[in-house]
């Protein structure tokens, strides 16, 4: 179910896409919380051959869940657009503080992804935003079942943030490229960009 493989003609089209960030094309997979954006570019990276991803949970923290613009920038943005390997220290969500230090490559894809990865800030330096097809109340209900019930009260706070940010900086209407996830793999249908 979902083989990677279902995914190699929109791999080989990411592939052909101009370099947007110094030597990378960055690649943004957004949708709500719970769409399934980490399977899918988890399934990506495979169908590309092992491209580097960076998780936005990462970068995020319990204060500052939107607020990570400016780490992205210097931790990796930066350090991509010259061509060297970008280093971030990673969020622990239990100890509430970064901690381990982790690397990313400039290869030639990388994949960004979470919510929020097509903010209006970084779509100078994409190549190219997927947006995961999901509606926010069945991502959320898909989350919460993920999660369990002793996030529940995290949830609440999470979906009013989301719903600021989206009101705020949509993402949806700027995607290239819809994801449906099905039975047997993904769909990939036009966005209401043109496509890249």
């Amino acid at each position: 179910m979902n083989d990677p493989s279902t995914l190699l003609p929109l791999a080989r089209e990411l592939r052909a896409l101009r370099p947007s960030l110094g030597p990378v094309r960055l690649v943004a997979v957004d949708g709500h919380a719970g769409s399934g954006k980490t399977t899918f570019a988890a399934r990506l990276a495979s169908a590309l051959g092992g491209a580097p991803v960076l998780h936005l949970d990462d970068l995020a923290t319990h204060e500052e869940l939107f607020g990570w613009t400016g780490r992205l920038r210097s931790w990796v943005l930066e350090p991509l657009a010259r061509g060297e390997t970008a280093r971030y220290r990673a969020y622990d969500w239990v100890a509430r503080r970064f901690a381990e230090e982790r690397a990313l490559p400039p290869a030639p894809v990388v994949l960004v992804e979470g919510v929020g990865a097509g903010r209006r800030e970084l779509l100078p330096h994409l190549a190219c935003l997927l947006w995961m097809e999901l509606t926010d109340e069945r991502s959320w209900e898909r989350g919460q079942l993920r999660d369990g019930p002793e996030l529940t009260d995290f949830w609440d706070g999470w979906k009013r943030a989301e719903q600021r940010h989206f009101s705020t900086d949509p993402t949806r209407p700027r995607a290239q490229l819809l994801i449906l996830q099905c039975k047997e793999g993904y769909e990939v249908l036009p966005g209401p960009q043109e496509s890249p």
